[in-house]
């Protein structure tokens, strides 16, 4: 993670969250916006390895700003840095495209932690909304199962290593794989779920039943 955008209005946070990203990877390079506006141009000149964004900003709402980076920058890493964990704001940015999801509460140790996560494939989403995301879409498991895709019993394997938070390549090593069968699978598994990043696939598999939570 070289270069960073970091999306928060509120200076001492946005110090809080720079400091964070200074402790939590070398050498990193940091663009600070205080505006939805600030980040637009930000992104007009740069392109970014990861993005924190908050939600809710004075001209506007993180989620646009999730959407936009998704669209025109998709290797870009979106997380969500917010104090809310309702239903409301955690599910559109999701849907928007973000690919980790950490409340403000955590503490510093738990923001780096989450954060050097990404370097090995685990998504960083703070333990209450991991457990949200569960109990959401585990409730709306119950009844149609018409709408499920098919996946093979190797697609599965996969899906559910994924799920449980495993990278590409730890991945591989668990299942006797290559990492490169395992990318291919991936990209057929994202192609029938119709999602586009791995917290995406992980909830719709929690919401199809297809991986038990």
């Amino acid at each position: 993670m070289h270069n960073v955008l970091v999306l928060e209005d509120h200076p001492e946070t946005r110090q809080w969250l720079i400091d964070i990203l200074n402790n939590a990877f070398h050498e990193v390079t940091i663009a600070e916006a205080s505006s939805q506006a600030q980040a637009f141009q930000h992104l007009k000149h740069n392109k970014f390895d990861l993005a924190l964004i908050d939600l809710n900003l004075p001209d506007g709402n993180g989620v646009d700003t999730i959407r936009k980076i998704t669209k025109e920058s998709p290797n870009t890493y979106c997380v969500v840095a917010t104090i809310f964990d309702d239903d409301e704001y955690l599910f559109p940015a999701l849907e928007a495209g973000a690919q980790g999801y950490l409340l403000k509460e955590q503490t510093s140790e738990e923001f780096i932690h989450s954060l050097q996560g990404i370097i090995k494939g685990e998504p960083p989403i703070s333990p209450s909304i991991a457990r949200k995301m569960i109990n959401h879409f585990h409730a709306d498991t119950s009844d149609d199962t018409s709408d499920k895709p098919e996946l093979s019993k190797r697609e599965k394997e996969i899906l559910s290593a994924i799920a449980k938070g495993l990278s590409r390549n730890e991945a591989a090593e668990v299942l006797g794989i290559t990492s490169n069968t395992v990318a291919s699978h991936l990209k057929s598994i994202y192609g029938k779920l119709n999602v586009s990043n791995r917290a995406q696939a992980t909830l719709e598999a929690l919401r199809l039943g297809l991986v038990k939570p």
